[in-house]
């Protein structure tokens, strides 16, 4: 994905999200007595996140290890839940935030903190932008001067919906911050015009019956720039009711994020790093089982596409090691990993490459 352009003010702007969460967050407490949980940070109670995290839980279960799945806000909280968040080992995350993060960074002292020690667990599928909007408006344009919500301000969607408007030179009259659910609500009672909303098709809140396809559609984005910097893809005919025909839009990628745990530093940094390679285990043992059975994005996972600018944790690596103890019975056929063209890897990656695909094919 190319760098993201964005103007000062907006980016001061998401900036100011990732302070204020960073400040509300507690530090990881050394772990005493009780005994260590496993949470993982999603989104909504009805967006991808939350079922995708429900399915890593229930092949957690399957091997004997609890998972706890959380709801959130969305990505900018998960990213900072697993830097600050005690007891916390997972989030998940849109691929343009990871960018946005790394790009300012190295300007901004307070965004290099939030970053220092995130790292990747796995990349998972990719998301579609959806704007649900009323049906005269036709296009992206058409949204000047109306009233859009753009999702809560420390969610992926806000940020996502925050590039896409500067990005296309679209400036709506109201710029509205609520939740996926609460825009629909809006949007049917006519008190905004539409929202957007990030999230792996099918997202369960578009298959409300209260979605009238004579007054609501999805809006197509086909803007050349938008195309440039996402990724093009096409929301398919009937995905949800009031979809009729195919939809093309844009796409940015989930991606499983966790924190660079040192099980040499107390008990808890130990026991979180254990607990980090057990989810990892489970997961690539029990891939095929989530793209059988899970929620069907599971079927568009590589876990070899690795976003750049990251790192693999070592603890994900360590879950990853051939013979390790727990094992979850579904075997992969190995084959080799491809790096994209041009593309600098790090130890740790080409390590990650390795064993995922001695795991479960690439």
């Amino acid at each position: 994905m190319a760098r993201h352009c964005m103007t000062r003010g907006r980016r001061g702007a998401l900036a100011g999200a990732c302070m204020a969460l960073l400040g509300m967050a507690g530090l990881a407490a050394p772990l005493g007595a009780q005994t260590l949980e496993r949470n993982i940070l999603t989104g909504g109670p009805t967006g991808t996140y939350i079922q995708m995290g429900r399915d890593i839980a229930d092949a957690a279960a399957s091997c004997g290890i609890t998972l706890n799945v959380r709801e959130s806000a969305g990505s900018l909280e998960n990213f900072l839940g697993v830097r600050m968040r005690p007891q916390t080992q997972f989030g998940i995350v849109q691929s343009d935030v990871l960018e946005y993060l790394d790009t300012f960074a190295a300007e901004e002292s307070d965004l290099a903190r939030a970053v220092a020690g995130v790292r990747i667990a796995f990349p998972l599928h990719d998301e579609e932008v959806h704007v649900l909007a009323r049906r005269d408006i036709g296009s992206l344009r058409d949204l000047a001067d109306r009233r859009v919500s753009i999702g809560v301000e420390d969610s992926g969607t806000f940020l996502t919906a925050s590039l896409v408007l500067d990005l296309a030179q679209v400036v709506p009259g109201t710029r509205v911050l609520e939740s996926a659910d609460t825009s629909l609500q809006l949007l049917l009672d006519d008190r905004i015009d539409a929202f957007f909303y990030v999230a792996g098709a099918p997202a369960a809140i578009f298959g409300s019956p209260r979605i009238d396809p004579a007054r609501f559609h999805l809006l197509p984005i086909t803007d050349p720039t938008l195309q440039a910097v996402y990724r093009p893809t096409s929301i398919a005919a009937g995905t949800y009711p009031f979809q009729a025909d195919a939809v093309d839009v844009v796409a940015v990628k989930a991606v499983l994020m966790t924190y660079e745990f040192n099980p040499r530093r107390n008990a808890y940094h130990r026991e979180s790093c254990r607990a980090v390679a057990d989810i990892a285990q489970v997961i690539s043992t029990r891939f095929q089982a989530l793209q059988e059975s899970g929620h069907p994005k599971w079927r568009q996972v590589d876990l070899s596409d690795l976003p750049p600018g990251w790192d693999v944790a070592g603890c994900v690596l360590a879950g990853l090691t051939p013979g390790r103890a727990l094992r979850c019975d579904d075997p992969g056929a190995p084959t080799s990993a491809t790096v994209p063209p041009g593309t600098a890897e790090s130890e740790a990656n080409r390590a990650y490459r390795r064993r995922i695909c001695e795991a479960v094919g690439c």
